[in-house]
């Protein structure tokens, strides 16, 4: 893989004026290109795995015919939309995953996130690493199938007693359960399902302070900053943020699919296409900042798995 390969984040056009007519798609979107690096080790078939830097492409720019109250007001405008996010605001969730058939027998007592790496870590550690690296503190982790050896690694890696010392932070794992009512006697229908039910705890007082909720899964193998995906979403005023990368014709049938206008929103969506459908995806990814000799090499957007959500926005959708 080619280390001038580039990811992108894609902010979706769920601005805060338009917030009342949003749906549960990811449809249009604002571009934000993240240049990057070699990749560091194998990603074991479970996600693409990168190192990312990003670089803010935009530049603002004030007209000279502009009166001084309307340059003032220019200033003022990009000092707010540019100011830091600060961590205590983001709360991570990262997905347990599925039954791991892929993975299987490395699976057969243990969900994917378990599955050890490097000797004494496991897969969950990459996002979780992350997460710390970047300042994020308060970390969900929801588990299903297989759960006990998760749940046994990070109540042993992540307490507060012989661990790491999170402060004001918590890693907190949500198990799936069933709840009294008629709705409440199924398992997790989906990822998508795994937070819905889970969204009071974004309603308790407790979690009055947090603004943006990113999305992770748990058995991807990246190295990535997080506050900085963030600082772009809340720069771009996006109510959704899809972090993304460019891919070529063998892995593409493998991901979710994008495609995007010359603006970098996202038209269209396709989880997994094959065939004619997976054709109907191609793109000219130059508009995400790769030469033509680069695009020509990977013609398609696939979704990472990574999101950044306004708080408000995901209990909207999710209700």
């Amino acid at each position: 893989m080619a280390s001038t390969d580039a990811a992108v984040a894609l902010s979706s056009a769920f601005f805060s004026s338009s917030s009342a007519s949003s749906s549960s798609s990811f449809l249009g979107a604002s571009l934000f290109p993240v240049r990057q690096g070699s990749p560091t080790s194998p990603s074991l078939g479970v996600g693409p795995q990168q190192n990312y830097r990003p670089h803010n492409l935009c530049r603002a720019s004030a007209s000279s015919t502009s009166t001084l109250p309307e340059l003032a007001h220019q200033l003022s405008v990009a000092q707010i939309q540019k100011s830091p996010v600060d961590p205590r605001t983001v709360v991570s969730i990262i997905l347990g995953g599925g039954a791991g058939t892929r993975l299987f027998p490395l699976t057969k007592r243990r969900a994917k996130p378990a599955v050890p790496i490097g000797g004494a870590y496991r897969l969950i550690d990459v996002p979780m690493s992350n997460c710390i690296n970047c300042g994020i503190k308060k970390v969900f982790i929801l588990t299903q199938f297989n759960s006990a050896s998760l749940n046994r690694h990070l109540a042993r890696t992540y307490n507060f007693g012989n661990g790491v010392n999170f402060g004001d932070g918590f890693v907190e794992v949500l198990a799936a359960t069933q709840r009294p009512g008629e709705a409440g006697m199924s398992w997790f229908q989906g990822t998508a399902d795994a937070v819905r039910q889970f969204t009071w705890l974004f309603e308790d007082a407790k979690n009055s302070e947090i603004e943006h909720v990113i999305i992770l899964s748990g058995d991807h193998l990246y190295r990535m900053d997080y506050m900085d995906f963030v600082q772009k979403h809340k720069d771009s005023n996006a109510d959704i943020t899809i972090s993304c990368v460019p891919i070529d014709d063998s892995r593409a049938s493998d991901y979710g699919l994008m495609k995007i206008d010359s603006k970098g929103r996202v038209l269209y969506f396709a989880e997994k296409p094959k065939g004619d459908d997976l054709k109907a995806m191609e793109v000219d990814t130059t508009v995400l900042g790769l030469s033509p000799e680069e695009a020509k090499k990977t013609p398609y957007i696939a979704s990472m798995g990574v999101y950044v959500f306004k708080k408000d926005i995901l209990l909207k959708l999710l209700r």
